[in-house]
């Protein structure tokens, strides 16, 4: 017994379906099913929503998501050797589970999901930022997700909730902060993984709000941002006169020395300066 279902623990499943760990792939599964049903449990109650996972690997937080009550889960997974240990899974749950191979980067979710939908994922190290990033900047606001619950590398976690003035702080906290809320809810050591990456891994919990925290463009916010932190360590005046000639009178305008850096400007302070750069 797994202690969430009748099905097999999972280091028995990796042995049977020879699902050894790709580095290529950015694979590291975790064989505690009682830890994946915490991460599940992170994300609410799930039993009026479908839930999109990426990357289940042998389906240890798939069959979390199933214990905790998805209405529905889509796991999309781009390695075919896993397959065989999800569609076993699926057996199980008739109706609720369809599994996909696919690349998680050119899938459209909705043509599979009906919302309201929570997306939650062990996502894999090599397409998790971009992943998060594309989704956090859909296009049109509020998105298709109601919520993301999410496991990063810890440095990556702590980049995503970051507040002004230090390292961490740059684009990602930016477009985290800006349209949501964002908190680290749990930290999981090396050790739960195989194989045991070299750095902590930490799950971060993002909510959607119906609204920008402060009105400003998206495209012109996340263009500043961009140039801003791509070169931090200069003064504003600097990083950012590729954007507009006349960037030290616009600094001024909305309250901005120009000697300051980008790490710290608020997230309040760039879609001020956004909407004026904006504005012309």
């Amino acid at each position: 017994m797994s202690g969430i279902d009748d099905l097999p623990p999972l280091r028995a499943v990796i042995a049977e379906h020879g699902l050894s760990a790709k580095k290529s792939l950015g694979q590291n599964f975790l064989l505690d099913l009682n830890l994946t049903a915490k991460i599940a449990r992170q994300a609410g109650d799930l039993s009026a929503c479908d839930v999109l996972e990426v990357g289940p690997g042998p389906g240890g937080l798939t069959r979390g998501l199933l214990a905790q009550g998805a209405r529905r889960v889509l796991a999309v997974e781009k390695d075919a050797r896993c397959l065989p240990a999800l569609e076993e899974i699926a057996e199980r749950h008739p109706g609720r589970l369809e599994v996909v191979n696919a690349d998680a980067l050119s899938l459209d979710p909705l043509a599979h999901l009906t919302p309201p939908i929570r997306i939650v994922a062990n996502l894999p190290y090599n397409v998790g930022t971009e992943l998060l990033t594309r989704w956090l900047d859909p296009g049109h606001w509020p998105p298709f997700w109601n919520s993301l619950t999410l496991m990063f590398q810890k440095e990556v976690a702590q980049r995503i909730v970051a507040p002004p003035g230090g390292k961490a702080y740059g684009r990602l906290a930016i477009l985290s902060q800006w349209r949501s809320d964002a908190r680290i809810v749990m930290e999981i050591p090396p050790e739960a993984f195989t194989p045991p990456p070299k750095i902590r891994s930490a799950v971060v919990h993002i909510t959607a709000l119906p609204e920008p925290r402060f009105p400003a463009p998206a495209k012109t916010l996340f263009a500043l941002t961009a140039a801003a932190f791509g070169q931090r360590r200069k003064m504003l005046r600097a990083s950012l006169r590729s954007l507009d000639p006349e960037i030290e009178e616009r600094l001024r305008s909305v309250g901005i020395a120009p000697t300051r850096r980008a790490e710290e400007l608020s997230l309040e302070e760039f879609c001020a300066l956004a909407r004026a750069l904006d504005r012309g």
